[in-house]
């Protein structure tokens, strides 16, 4: 029998309305998507789907996506108020999962906000040495460029060619159903670089990134992932305060989550 999703909203302090959805019993878990993933497009909802017997799963979509609001002019603080809004929605605290970018929106909130439990993150793109491509402050204004005249393939592309998407693939990735989808929130690139691009440099982390936070957080990475990632994911385990450091055998940026929720549960959980 499938489990019944409950389907709902949030207002941010800012007025902008967050949609969500809820699965599950148990502890409340927020799941936090990476760049161009909303709920019906991307890992969380199969994610969720794993978790649903251990915790009351909760997904959303990040502002500028699927059924929630955008209100201008965008901040990595308005993202935080966001989730704010959610952890009163389920009841004041709540364990927090990241992916990818989402890892690093996830590390803003549990900085500043109390509810935060626990915090699990996985992948974020950090930069931390010369191993990796940076993120630089021209390439995220070329991507602001790209948005603000509408070119939404021409932003989604150059997304693509910074994480180093194969040039065929960015060829024919316009001939796919799959497209539609993705230049639908191409707007909210530049949100995810504003994220990461002050850990995206090819230098060190800042040795007050996290400082503030109090949960224990597991960082993870896949074996699989290429050189930079891993050690971004090791420097930042270091970095955090009551950080632990996992790599998820046979996994790449792209994990599965048959792979991703056994840790997440055995990390919750404890």
């Amino acid at each position: 029998m499938a489990t019944a999703i409950a389907q709902n909203t949030v207002t941010s302090k800012d007025g902008t309305v967050i949609a969500y959805s809820q699965v599950g019993q148990g502890p409340a878990l927020i799941l936090v998507d990476g760049a161009l993933c909303y709920r019906q497009f991307g890992p969380s909802q199969g994610l969720a789907a794993q978790l649903a017997s251990h915790f009351t799963v909760i997904t959303y979509d990040r502002r500028g996506r699927g059924e929630s609001g955008d209100t201008r002019p965008y901040a990595v603080e308005r993202e935080v108020e966001d989730l704010a809004a959610l952890l009163e929605a389920a009841g004041g605290t709540a364990c927090v999962a990241g992916q990818s970018s989402g890892s690093a929106l996830a590390i803003e909130a549990a900085s500043r906000l109390t509810g935060i439990t626990k915090l699990a993150l996985y992948e974020a793109p950090f930069v931390v040495d010369d191993t990796g491509k940076p993120v630089t402050e021209a390439f995220l204004a070329s991507l602001k460029e790209a948005v603000a005249q509408n070119q939404r393939s021409k932003a989604v592309k150059l997304f693509m060619r910074q994480v180093g998407t194969p040039g065929f693939m960015v060829a024919i990735m316009p001939l796919f159903p799959v497209w539609s989808k993705l230049t639908a929130v191409a707007h909210t690139l530049p949100y995810d670089l504003s994220t990461i691009i002050s850990y995206a440099q090819g230098k060190p982390l800042p040795a007050s990134l996290g400082s503030s936070i109090k949960a224990p957080t597991l960082v993870m990475d896949g074996g699989k992932s290429p050189a930079w990632m891993r050690n971004a994911m090791q420097a930042l385990a270091q970095t955090l305060p009551n950080a632990s450091y996992r790599t998820l055998a046979g996994q790449n940026h792209m994990v599965k989550a048959e792979a991703l929720a056994p840790a997440l549960i055995e990390f919750f959980t404890a």
